[in-house]
């Protein structure tokens, strides 16, 4: 490993524990494995496919001490489309836990199929420390944009957690593990 890469490494897990940026470096680490794959501490990060998406905040989620926190701190519910307006959400109850997200509804504001199609919970994997820091500023009901790249994590230990690569799959596995290169606070 480089200096500058275990530096960026300390700096990066400094962030995930502490909560705040160390470091300002916007760009993000380059994916140096012959898959494109990124070593990163004892985890190895293979992208699965592009990914972006411009959505609301719907729960957010801080994670210390499960075996994805290391690599992946924070949850993030989200809903685009029907599922990112205020007057469809306000009849929708939102919870998080256990790396899950779900909802309730006393009637249907729009097709059950719509709340599922067009909501989330993802698991967020900052790629740098700005995108760090904005990450820690996240706040429900925020509008957000963000990209970087779905992806696979492989611990030495064993441990493995993939990405869903469906936009119409619900309950176990279905959602993103997303390696966030860019996050923008739309409101």
């Amino acid at each position: 490993m480089t200096w500058q890469r275990l530096i960026y490494a300390l700096a990066l897990i400094a962030v995930l524990w502490l909560g705040r940026a160390i470091v300002q470096d916007p760009a993000p680490l380059p994916l140096t494995g012959s898959d494109g794959s990124l070593q990163l501490a004892d985890y190895r990060i293979t992208p699965l496919e592009a990914f972006s998406l411009e959505a609301r905040v719907l729960g957010r989620e801080d994670y210390h001490f499960d075996r994805g926190a290391a690599i992946s701190p924070t949850d993030l519910a989200l809903g685009w489309g029907p599922m990112a307006e205020p007057q469809v959400l306000d009849k929708i109850r939102i919870s998080q836990s256990n790396r899950w997200y779900r909802w309730q509804v006393d009637e249907f504001p729009i097709p059950r199929r719509e709340i599922e199609t067009h909501s989330a919970n993802m698991h967020m994997i900052p790629a740098n420390s700005l995108v760090a820091e904005t990450l820690a500023r996240v706040k429900n009901g925020q509008r957000i944009q963000l990209s970087g790249q779905l992806v696979r994590v492989d611990g030495q230990n064993g441990f493995s957690w993939s990405s869903s690569l469906s936009r119409d799959d619900t309950g176990a596995g279905a959602c993103e593990l997303v390696w966030v290169e860019q996050l923008r606070l739309l409101d």
